[in-house]
């Protein structure tokens, strides 16, 4: 297989990947390989971002979802794979590793960071790309009302 060293791969079709992550490492045992499904790690499932960046653009009453908004949520979802994973993820996923790394590059749909800061990253950029139409004074209120069932 003709890779650069540490190749990505991402292995999307469902539900049987181009690749299992298992031959690709027998392969390249130095691959970051991810694919939909969630008994893999890495899976990169679109409830990730989704349903986070659609509520930003309605809360923010937001013209068009754009680049900068899209660019927010993946900048944020690449944090969040970077810090400490909430005990709550690691109790309903058992036996993985999440710490950064081949197996843990992407947050798990289960994360409930996801609810709070996918949504705050993308009204700001919302606000600062001008696609806002109804700006979010207090962001802090904001973050505090996404967890709540009765919302803004």
């Amino acid at each position: 297989m003709n890779l650069a060293k540490d190749p990505i791969i991402f292995a999307m079709a469902n539900p049987e990947p181009e690749v299992r992550p298992e031959l690709a490492k027998e392969w390249r045992p130095d691959c970051i390989i991810a694919t939909g499904r969630s008994d893999y790690p890495n899976q990169i499932n679109n409830v990730m971002c989704f349903p986070y960046l659609f509520r930003a653009t309605l809360d923010t009453r937001s013209k068009q979802i754009n680049e900068a908004m899209k660019m927010a949520a993946a900048k944020a979802l690449a944090r969040l794979a970077r810090e400490e994973v909430p005990q709550v993820v690691k109790d309903a996923i058992k036996g993985r590793d999440f710490t950064y790394g081949r197996e843990y590059v992407i947050p798990t749909p289960f994360d409930p960071r996801l609810l709070t800061t996918l949504p705050i990253e993308v009204a700001k950029a919302a606000m600062e790309s001008g696609t806002a139409t109804k700006p979010i004074d207090d962001l802090e209120k904001y973050r505090e009302s996404l967890t709540r069932i009765d919302t803004m």
